[in-house]
């Protein structure tokens, strides 16, 4: 990576000062290995020593500057007596952004990069770690304090780079792969997914999927199978322990899943497994080395199996594979046939309209543009992918967005994506908890293809396009975009679209009239606390920046807003190509109506900016016109009809109480 483009993610991270330690270490000492629990800088201030960051050695006097990326493994050995201060920081990159600077982060993330040197200047540096350190120790107002040491922190980091940059230095991409095939090995008896992994390495699931099959040519969830049924079968052969007490030991929640993944890797049941080797041992001296034991465990192939992959992204193509998966499935469509004629031959048998079996095997017609399939219970859906046929009543549906769109409709999906379980709607609906408990946790963008399989979805819908792939090799699969590009769509015509899928058009038709029967006497309610000729802007303020809504495409509940309740827009909002615009402090006041709707992430993110003389000099704030009508995880996150009946209720109550 460029050190500009380092320097630019740095620019919009989101930093938070994890912890500060200054430590001293006798002649001959050692420290480690130490897994570092987030993102660190080591400054050394006096002595020298061996330091070891993964596989790479360093020898360190006084004054050098390392970096190391959370997860990595740290071991130091003190030469002579040794200074140093540790700073601890977590990096995060709030949405919305510019998807330049998603994707990249996403692909090449500076803050797990690696460097060490020696800078030119070095007591700048060191007054800047040791004003934090002191200022860490301090008992202060807590939020004040965290302030400074950011400031601190930030000028820490200008410096930092400012020498790199005039050194020519700079810093080692870290191999990604080696530390997830690292902490897979030391961590396979716990539970782990890819989601998981990716966090603590700091990086999309996407990305570290694509590196590791590059490096490794399998998939990280393939590999983590392959190391739990490695360590599976030596326990098997080497001990009496149950299969229920083994499963639990390397990872897996009973017997049953570890057999099934045991024959998925071994082609065979760990029962057989066992009794194999047994037999292979019979005739063999029974006092044989448990040294020379351990060599006769594993065969020295390893089956695979195409249709029956963890993760979906891997597929090992070799004939014989190839061979294994076309006979299964002959055997099966063999079986089929069977069933098929027995079933014929029945019909044929008790058929007495004199009508043909086939003429009554398929009727196809249409419904609201659809081709339904009646017999075969199927019917053909369109998304911007193409289209796609489905189980005309899909009875087991996972999806990554749009819980409460389904719930609205009757529909109570098998799993969901983690946060849809904590929207802020739920605790104020009327759903009851028994339904709720229902539906299976399938962890964040994307969902945990483990669960996926476990569920045997007979639909799965996705919201993330770059998702889709790995969803259909699981399942039937309909992509239907939250997003696109940086706006999203309206809410009723999402709700549309979900009901399409299902062909509950009429439910949610139902549903639509009677909210926009709901707005009408919202409008009356308030009407006249908006002037004719006054405008109405909405902004966000989050730890990252300042943002405007946009009069479409905007969320945060700006459809309520502007294209529910009518509320007239700032020509700024009009005229926005995106959703939202991300704008600095000193231009505000050009986007700001005559009445202003504020949503925070929290109120303390919020204060620096309610606070400035820009905000109260603004005619909107001194007017009193300013409405804080939101928090971040509130019913104003999600767009589904639960959200949009509380949303509306909140902008009334917040608009009369001004009145008031």
């Amino acid at each position: 990576m460029k050190l500009s483009d380092h320097i630019l993610l740095w620019n919009h991270a989101y930093i938070k000062i994890m912890d500060i330690r200054f430590m001293k270490m006798e002649q001959g000492e050692a420290f480690g290995p130490y897994r570092l629990p987030a993102n660190a800088f080591l400054y050394t201030k006096r002595g020298g020593a061996q330091i070891w960051i993964d596989k790479n050695s360093y020898l360190v006097q006084t004054f050098h500057v390392l970096h190391a990326g959370k997860g990595v493994c740290i071991r130091i050995v003190a030469e002579k007596e040794f200074e140093y201060y540790m700073i601890f920081y977590k990096a995060t990159l709030s949405l919305p952004k510019r998807q330049e600077i998603v994707a990249l982060l996403e692909n090449d993330n500076p803050f797990r990069y690696q460097y060490a040197f020696a800078p030119a200047n070095p007591l700048t540096l060191l007054d800047k770690a040791e004003q934090m350190n002191i200022v860490w120790l301090q008992s202060d107002d807590k939020e004040l304090k965290n302030l400074h040491i950011k400031s601190l922190f930030y000028q820490y980091v200008y410096e930092l780079f400012r020498q790199m940059h005039t050194q020519g230095i700079h810093p080692v991409k870290q191999d990604l792969v080696t530390e997830a095939a690292r902490y897979i090995e030391e961590h396979y008896h716990m539970p782990l997914t890819l989601e998981k992994l990716a966090q603590e390495l700091s990086c999309s699931v996407g990305y570290l999927s694509k590196l590791f099959k590059e490096k490794m040519h399998t998939s990280p969830i393939h590999y983590l199978g392959a190391i739990r049924i490695k360590q599976a079968a030596k326990l098997l052969v080497q001990t009496d322990a149950t299969l229920q007490e083994i499963a639990e030991h390397v990872g897996y929640p009973d017997g049953y899943s570890l057999s099934r993944s045991f024959k998925r890797h071994k082609g065979i049941s760990p029962v057989q497994f066992k009794v194999a080797w047994r037999q292979k041992r019979q005739g063999e001296d029974e006092e044989l080395p448990l040294w020379k034991r351990r060599y006769a465990i594993l065969p020295h192939k390893i089956e695979w199996y195409i249709d029956d992959e963890i993760e979906n992204h891997y597929q090992r193509k070799g004939a014989s594979e190839m061979y294994k998966f076309k006979n299964m499935k002959v055997t099966a469509m063999t079986l089929l046939m069977c069933l098929s004629l027995l079933l014929a031959a029945c019909t044929n048998a008790t058929n007495t309209n004199g009508a043909s079996p086939a003429a009554n095997q398929v009727e196809t017609k249409a419904n609201s543009g659809q081709e339904v399939m009646q017999e075969g219970k199927t019917r053909i859906v369109s998304t911007p992918r193409g289209d796609v046929e489905i189980p005309a009543q899909p009875q087991r549906v996972a999806a990554d967005q749009y819980m409460g769109q389904l719930l609205k409709l009757g529909i109570i999906p098998i799993g969901v994506r983690e946060g849809m379980l904590t929207e802020g709607w739920i605790e104020k609906s009327d759903i009851p908890q028994e339904t709720l408990d229902k539906i299976e946790n399938l962890g964040n963008f994307p969902m945990n293809p483990e669960k996926l399989i476990m569920l045997e979805p007979d639909l799965i819908i996705g919201s993330i396009e770059k998702n889709i792939e790995q969803y259909e090799k699981i399942g039937t699969t309909v992509f239907i975009p939250y997003w696109e590009e940086l706006s999203t769509a309206g809410p009723l015509e999402k709700f549309r679209r979900i009901a399409e899928v299902f062909g509950k058009e009429q439910e949610a038709e139902q549903w639509i009239e009677e909210y926009e029967r709901k707005v009408e006497d919202a409008r009356k309610q308030i009407d006249g606390i908006i002037k004719e000729g006054e405008t109405v802007s909405i902004v966000q303020l989050s730890p990252t920046g300042l943002f405007v809504l946009a009069a479409e495409g905007g969320n945060y509940g700006s459809n309520t807003i502007y294209q529910m309740l009518k509320l007239p827009p700032t020509e700024q909002a009009l005229n926005m190509k995106e959703g939202f615009e991300n704008i600095s402090l000193e231009v505000l006041p050009e986007y700001l109506g005559d009445h202003v709707f504020v949503y925070v992430n929290s109120q303390e993110d919020a204060e620096e900016i309610l606070n400035s003389p820009i905000w109260q000099g603004a005619p909107a704030v001194k007017n009193g016109h300013v409405y804080m009508y939101g928090e971040f995880d509130d019913e104003f996150v999600m767009e589904d009809p639960y959200s949009l009946d509380l949303q509306l209720e909140k902008i009334v109550k917040v608009l009369l109480e001004k009145k008031q």
